[in-house]
């Protein structure tokens, strides 16, 4: 471009320094040395032109470019959308945080009974949970959770805590569990059956409100308070105190789990009644073949034992519970429940999951999505329920129940049970008055949670 420029400007002067000679001869014809030189003056003059507007171009052009540039930065910066986490950022930084959370249960299945029995057997189902809420930190030390369950047309909260930690000390205030049992405090999400152990319910273990304290150090978890009702029978006048005390050592990778727990509840009312009742494994049928019906009480004391151990691939887990019922003017009866269980991961690298005193969540080790198949755990337990003391008969149950988990991803599970129950003394009696015999129970769950 330079050289084209360059050569044409030169041509041209040629072309007019040439020409002028021809011109002036009739003036006055100048020598031919004359005439070189002023071709070389004027050559010279216009190299010297040309140089100049060569530097002026290259200018103009680097300021084009920089000023392209320029225009470039800001159309992509008017264009690129504005950070989004800065909001999380910010909240994170003052202290705050919020996590959504959410499960969704779905059973179904069936129930084999005598015809005669009268029972609501066959097919069930049922959106056995179906939770919504959120959890968080709060600056200074607290936390929240709050939860509410939509199953079963009705809409109940289940946590709603308030809670402030310090070190190895936690305090919590609101609607949550009392300290009764592992297999209760163990989330439904992370319970190897699709329903807890029969003397869960029939003791009418569920969250009240309250406030409590744990206290966590090394092996060692205390937990105790003292609690009013649940949210749905606030207009009681119960006064309960429930303490629970765990020693959770560790032999190589074998996690060890040792515990007690007593609940003491004053119903404090005149006429006060209780009912200790329970269905045959799963949730979707209303029939109890088991059920002491409504009688006088005044309080209620119960005492639980609980150990349990997870090495590698196999667990094992065994509880049992006392009720003690204090009935005025009549022999106190005590109750009766518990169970034995073993479970088996028939995958590779997967093991059952604890956590501060309690089950905690089963985490794939070759999940659905990453070239596995997820989890796959047989488990078989023993529940026994005996509702039968001191002239109350409310029947026994002795279940022998089996269920295989199939957990694709961490949140996701699939769960197939089934258990035989055999009754002694069932309040259900056949036709023909027989009270003793055996029911069928099917089901099958879908989770997911977050």
């Amino acid at each position: 471009m330079k050289s084209a420029l360059r050569l044409s400007v030169i041509a041209a002067a040629m072309s007019c320094t040439i020409a002028t000679p021809v011109f002036a001869q009739d003036a006055a014809a100048p020598t031919a040395e004359e005439e070189l030189a002023a071709m070389r003056a004027q050559l010279q003059a216009l190299t010297s032109r040309i140089d100049q507007l060569e530097t002026e171009l290259e200018q103009t052009q680097a300021a084009n470019s920089d000023q392209d540039a320029v225009i470039a930065a800001n159309a992509e910066a008017v264009a690129k959308p504005a950070p989004e986490a800065i909001p999380a950022a910010q909240l994170e930084k003052s202290g705050w945080s919020f996590k959504p959370r959410g499960r969704l249960m779905f059973d179904a299945g069936t129930l084999g009974a005598p015809e005669s029995t009268g029972a609501d057997d066959g097919f069930g189902n049922e959106v056995r949970r179906a939770r919504l809420g959120a959890s968080g930190d709060i600056p200074g030390g607290f936390g929240y959770k709050f939860e509410l369950d939509f199953a079963g047309n009705e809409v109940e909260a289940a946590d709603a805590i308030l809670t402030y930690e310090d070190g190895d000390f936690e305090v919590v205030i609101g609607h949550h569990n009392n300290f009764q049992s592992l297999e209760e405090l163990t989330s439904s999400l992370h319970t190897s059956f699709i329903e807890r152990a029969a003397f869960t319910d029939a003791f009418g273990f569920e969250r009240r409100i309250g406030l409590s304290a744990n206290y966590s150090a090394g092996i060692v978890l205390a937990q105790a308070g003292v609690f009013t009702d649940n949210f749905d029978d606030t207009g009681t006048d119960n006064r309960g105190f429930d303490g629970r005390l765990v020693v959770m050592p560790k032999m190589g990778d074998t996690q060890l789990h040792f515990g007690g727990s007593v609940h003491y509840n004053d119903l404090g009312e005149d006429d006060a009644t209780v009912r200790y009742r329970q269905r045959p494994l799963v949730h979707f049928t209303s029939t109890r073949f088991v059920n002491t019906g409504n009688f006088d009480a005044d309080s209620e004391f119960g005492a639980g034992l609980e150990a349990a151990m997870i090495s590698g691939p196999f667990h094992a887990v065994a509880e049992g519970y006392w009720q003690n019922v204090d009935m005025p003017m009549l022999d106190n009866p005590t109750f009766f429940g518990g169970y034995a269980e073993v479970g088996y991961f028939l995958t590779g690298g997967d093991t059952r999951g604890y956590k501060g005193g309690k089950f905690d969540r089963t985490k794939p080790a070759n999940p659905v999505g990453e070239g596995g198949m997820g989890s796959l755990q047989l488990n078989l337990r023993y529940d026994h329920l005996d509702l039968n003391d001191a002239g109350i008969i409310g029947g026994v149950q002795n279940g022998y129940q089996a269920s295989l988990n199939w957990k694709p991803t961490d949140y996701t599970l699939f769960s197939v049970n089934y258990g035989r129950m055999e009754y002694t003394d069932s309040v259900l009696p056949t036709a023909d008055g027989d009270t003793d015999y055996g029911v069928d129970a099917f089901g099958v769950r879908a989770q997911v949670d977050f």
